[in-house]
């Protein structure tokens, strides 16, 4: 028995690097009572800006743009309490908290950050999928380090990003990534909540369907005019009336509610896309003005292209105007690229194709499509099982 189960672990192990799903579901069944960690980084965009700038320590500030169409891309606690969210506008964040310091968003500092906090999940378990730059999830049923227990284990990476980078962090532990990523947002900030297996069922039935990741405000309304509260009352009704009025999210309400959605934790994910954009203070109408600005998106969109070990064979221009018109223009090549000089001539090309400064432009985008590794490294290995 051992034995299967060390080959059973490689196997598992390694159909992570070929992102086989079907198959990944298979070997995990064999682990009924999987070990799942969802970190997430507590207001981590501000957070870094207070830890590198003392001066912002203890005060309400908005990482984002401050101007007239500005949106907060994060807010610390102390920004919080007067209501300030991310995603809302700079307008309102000023209404609600008019001593809020707007502070410009520093990309480069909070990748770094990021990869030194997943070199810490790393150092316990291969089985790592990030989410965004400051939350993941992580498999740790088998792990690095032997530790059987995942919410030490939770336990210690806190400590370890604590002492590392100065930044506190709250987990979520429990069977299935759902039921983690609910717990992590339990005790926040810099909490830790365990969602054990004998009480799993039981806590699913009484939590509140707003509390569902994955319901927002819209949904949520259309349960509560069906009388749907908590998850057992989501449970009380089958799989096709689930459907009926919720499309493919109604199979996986149903699945949910019954523990029933055992989803890997996937450590390497197919970019399908890679962009970069901008929304304006002001309405552009300018062409000389524009092609500085899509200067600046292309080499943005390009860095993370070139992050992302990928070169890209279809190029995208997306282009808004004042009226939320919006169009988009692409261009295939016959071979893939990441060379700047050739997307840019493109994205040019693709701005001023046809009439474009028949209106004045509130937001520039580029992406970048049909993408292809240039990384050796990310090619399948061949399996080597020890005995």
């Amino acid at each position: 028995m051992k034995y299967c189960q060390n080959i059973k672990t490689l196997l598992y192990n390694h159909l992570q690097s070929f992102n086989n799903k079907k198959l990944l579901k298979k070997v995990t069944m064999q682990f009924p009572q999987r070990k799942i960690i969802h970190i997430d980084m507590d207001a981590f965009y501000a957070s870094v800006e207070q830890r590198d700038n003392p001066i912002y320590k203890g005060k309400a500030i908005a990482v984002g743009g401050s101007g007239r169409r500005g949106v907060v891309a994060a807010a610390s606690y102390e920004a919080r309490e007067f209501g300030v969210r991310s995603a809302m506008s700079s307008v309102l964040a000023y209404q609600k908290c008019p001593h809020i310091i707007f502070v410009k968003p520093r990309f480069e500092a909070y990748k770094k950050v990021s990869q030194q906090i997943r070199e810490i999940f790393y150092s316990y378990t291969d089985l790592v999928e990030p989410l965004s730059l400051d939350e993941a999830y992580l498999d740790v049923t088998i792990n690095k380090k032997n530790i059987p227990s995942a919410t030490i284990i939770a336990e210690k990476i806190r400590a370890e990003i604590k002492e590392k980078t100065d930044l506190i962090a709250s987990a979520g532990v429990s069977v299935n990534k759902f039921l983690a990523k609910v717990a992590s947002d339990i005790n926040k900030p810099n909490g830790l909540t365990l969602i054990p297996p004998e009480e799993a069922l039981e806590f699913i039935e009484e939590l509140a369907i707003t509390k569902f990741f994955g319901i927002g405000k819209v949904t949520a309304k259309r349960m509560f005019a069906m009388e749907i509260h908590t998850g057992a009352d989501l449970k009380r009704l089958s799989e096709e009336a689930l459907i009926q009025r919720f499309g493919k999210m109604g199979r996986h309400f149903y699945r949910v509610v019954r523990l029933q959605n055992n989803a890997p934790v996937i450590s390497h994910r197919e970019h399908k896309s890679i962009a970069a954009e901008r929304t304006f203070n002001n309405d552009v109408s300018d062409a000389v003005e524009l092609l500085e600005i899509l200067r600046e998106i292309t080499n943005l969109a390009l860095k993370r292209l070139k992050n992302s070990e990928v070169k890209t064979r279809t190029i995208t221009v997306k282009i808004k105007y004042h009226d939320f018109q919006q169009i988009t223009r692409s261009k295939s090549l016959a071979h893939h690229t990441d060379l700047y000089s050739e997307i840019f001539l493109i994205t040019e090309q693709l701005l001023f194709k046809k009439k474009t400064l028949q209106k004045a432009i509130r937001l520039l985008g580029v992406s970048f499509s049909q993408l292809e590794s240039n990384n050796e490294n990310n090619l399948p290995r061949q399996l080597s099982i020890p005995f």
